[in-house]
């Protein structure tokens, strides 16, 4: 619903954890980032709810140690 592209772009820019980098022809490119209360995965499941959005598609997915995960893989 292009239309209703802002309304959804201020609606992603609210949530934490999200980064709107692009929006055309009412296709929006977001980063979605796990938060200290949510995952991403269930973020990206509440956009579903944004008045405005037909479909939220997973494209790319990247994980990487942090904390005690990150020091533990580089003392191998």
């Amino acid at each position: 619903m292009p239309e209703k592209t802002p309304d959804v772009v201020s609606a992603i820019e609210a949530s934490e954890g999200c980064e709107v980098h692009a929006h055309e022809d009412g296709r929006i490119v977001v980063t979605v980032e796990d938060t200290d209360t949510r995952r991403a995965s269930e973020i990206i499941m509440d956009m579903h709810q944004i008045p405005g959005v037909i479909t939220v598609t997973l494209t790319y997915h990247h994980f990487e140690p942090s904390g005690a995960d990150a020091t533990a893989s580089t003392a191998l």
